[in-house]
């Protein structure tokens, strides 16, 4: 089973991606969504990857309410759903950015250097949330 996660952002979307055995997540690329259709570059690592599954990072507010951004999520997966030929599930990606943030920080890289990668690991973390709900 091979998962990708992704972190839908306005400018980037970053994408991570399981291992073989689906336990563990690793960052895999930013889509910079000005440059490249996201959908289209999805379809790509899909279909290169033997995607079985998408876990896409639903944004929700601290209380558990949904804003805007989720239905900008919502909108993204039904046209996510029409292009690719595997389930796509929502999964709550509350304070990802920001853990994504703190553990780039705490290994020695500052806003800058963190840029490029965030989105990644905030993906990487999305899909490692949900394989360790698998797990139990």
């Amino acid at each position: 089973m091979k998962v990708l996660g992704i972190d839908l952002g306005e400018a980037r979307i970053g994408l991570a991606v399981s291992d073989d055995l689906g336990m563990l997540a690793h960052p895999l690329e930013t889509i910079a969504v000005k440059q490249t259709d996201p959908i289209k570059r999805i379809q790509e690592v899909v279909t290169r990857d033997k995607i079985t599954r998408i876990i896409l990072g639903l944004p929700r507010n601290m209380d558990g309410t949904y804003g805007p951004a989720a239905e900008k999520t919502r909108a993204f997966a039904e046209k996510l759903k029409a292009a690719v030929p595997c389930e796509i599930q929502l999964w709550d990606e509350r304070l990802t950015s920001v853990a994504a943030q703190r553990a780039l920080h705490e290994s020695g890289r500052n806003v800058k250097q963190s840029r490029p990668v965030i989105d990644q690991v905030a993906a990487q973390m999305i899909l490692q949330g949900w394989l360790d709900s698998q797990a139990m």
